[in-house]
């Protein structure tokens, strides 16, 4: 008989690591290593959405961010890229 306290029955918070990952790689990207960390977060949101479409998570919203934030980042990478090759050189200074 169970009494509703101390059960050992524990309810599943609905965290899904694979979704935070992506978006702390996706955030992070944006600032630092946009070349590994966008396509990781994009590796790492796929998944998580693939799990929270298949109910044994939540954090849907997290991985779709997670995708966006990749994508995001791959296109920065790309734009920096260009801009550094159209000056003539591929020397990167600061001030």
């Amino acid at each position: 008989m169970a009494t509703g306290y101390g059960d050992s029955a524990a309810t599943r918070s609905g965290s899904n690591g694979l979704a935070i990952a992506g978006l702390v790689c996706g955030i992070v990207g944006i600032f630092l290593f946009n070349f590994i960390l966008g396509p990781l977060a994009l590796i790492f949101g796929g998944v998580g959405l693939r799990n929270a479409r298949r109910g044994g998570a939540g954090g849907s919203g997290m991985a779709m961010s997670a995708i966006v934030l990749g994508v995001v980042d791959i296109v920065l990478f790309v734009l920096v890229l260009a801009l550094a090759s159209s000056h003539g050189s591929f020397r990167w200074h600061i001030g």
